[in-house]
């Protein structure tokens, strides 16, 4: 299996504001009557030795996880409203209660953590991403963490 290094090289990610690295893969042309795309896609890679990612969340657009290669990712979501918060496993093995992809609804509070040496994620977010729509608070749990 090829180490992070080599995949971050191969696919040309950088620094992610939240941890990890990214790039880019997709935005869609087609713009709603605001100009807005539909929608964005990136690779995220998150390394073991990263710890957990910040917790972030869109608050404008869903966005979907799809797990691509190497270990197995760990999902936490909150609304930050008291109730406990959930996880996810986002991984291949579907027989041991993994999940290939993780729906994140709109403004939902998220924090990934990779369960081995890295994990390669890919991420699509309906309307497209934007950092206007994005919120991100380092050092910070949601309330029922």
């Amino acid at each position: 299996m090829p180490t992070a290094q080599e995949i971050i090289k191969k696919l040309n990610l950088t620094p992610h504001v939240e941890k990890g690295f990214y790039t880019q893969t997709f935005i869609d042309s087609d713009k709603s009557k605001d100009g807005d795309s539909h929608s964005t896609a990136i690779y995220y890679l998150l390394e073991k030795s990263d710890g957990k990612s910040m917790w972030h969340r869109v608050l404008n657009a869903v966005e979907i996880w799809h797990h691509y290669a190497g270990a197995p990712i760990r999902l936490s979501l909150s609304w930050d409203n008291g109730t406990p918060i959930r996880h996810k496993i986002l991984g291949d093995d579907v027989m041991n209660d993994q999940e290939p992809q993780v729906l994140v609804q709109k403004g939902e509070w998220q924090s990934a953590e990779s369960l081995g040496d890295w994990t390669l994620v890919g991420c699509t977010v309906a309307p497209a991403f934007s950092m206007e729509n994005f919120e991100i608070k380092e050092g910070w749990t949601p309330r029922g963490g």
